[in-house]
């Protein structure tokens, strides 16, 4: 039996006196693309944020494969690891934001280049020619010098995107990589999405896209109150949920998609 890619135990985490990961559970194996779908403040960008150590947790544990995330087993209990070694192992991890999060006085190109050089220590002319193939991938090939005030919103991000494949990662963690975006920027980072999804890219996505969802997740998690409401294969949980909570919300998310295209066709 493989050990999966990603596993989440148990995992709790409190904001003071507000319990936002309540005993969460979460599993996935390599290849697998597994979209995250709830409710604001259901925990699902907490939830992204703890897998990459950028939030501590209070109780459980997050894998990545067999080696613990942000924490170390030791005779006396469970201790936090240095700061250095904590990045060694995010450096498995990519994670692209919900607002780019870009570096405004770099160029393209070396936005996508600093992580390789400064984190794994890769000559700088190696980091550039795979930033330069990555993004020939997301179709930026062109805007090489250019700076992240001179691109789209969409280009902004498919940046993003490149700058996380350059690090080669295990796992990319989308975390509502389209909701800053204008609706006709929509679709160019879904393309790059599905075309990394096909490729068999570990991909864990939260999302509000219920197409891009039904598309190409193996799996859908449907999170509510920090907890798992529901889970198992998109085909099942998108068009017959088993729960009232999950059953609720997709339907609400479905009448906001309809009625937001009943007025396109009115303009």
């Amino acid at each position: 039996m493989t050990t999966p890619l990603l596993t989440v135990e148990h995992v709790h985490k409190w904001f003071r006196r507000i319990h936002v990961l309540c005993g969460l559970n979460l599993t996935i194996e390599q290849g697998q693309v597994v979209c995250v779908l709830g409710p604001s403040g259901a925990g699902k960008s907490t939830l992204l944020r703890c897998i990459n150590h950028l939030e501590t947790i209070d109780a459980g544990a997050i894998r990545l494969r067999d080696q613990m995330v942000g924490y170390e087993m030791r005779r006396r209990g469970l201790y936090e690891r240095r700061e250095r070694d904590v990045a060694t192992i995010r450096a498995r991890i990519g994670m692209v934001f919900q607002h780019f999060n870009l570096f405004g006085h770099l160029t393209v190109l070396d936005n996508v280049t600093f992580g390789p050089v400064r984190v794994k220590h890769i000559p700088t002319s190696v980091a550039r020619d795979r930033a330069i193939q990555v993004l020939r991938r997301v179709g930026l090939e062109e805007r090489l010098s250019a700076y992240p005030s001179q691109l789209s919103g969409g280009q902004q991000q498919r940046v993003a995107i490149a700058r996380a494949l350059a690090m080669d990662p295990e796992l990319i963690l989308f975390d509502e990589p389209t909701s800053a975006l204008d609706p006709e920027l929509v679709h160019e980072v879904l393309s790059v999405m599905h075309d990394l999804a096909e490729s068999g890219m570990t991909m864990l996505v939260v999302t509000h896209e219920l197409s891009f969802a039904r598309d190409v997740a193996d799996e859908v998690v449907i999170m509510a109150d920090g907890r798992v409401v529901e889970s198992g294969p998109a085909a099942e949980v998108l068009v017959a949920p088993r729960t009232e909570r999950a059953a609720r919300f997709l339907g609400q998310i479905q009448r906001e998609v309809e009625n937001k295209a009943s007025g396109e066709v009115e303009q």
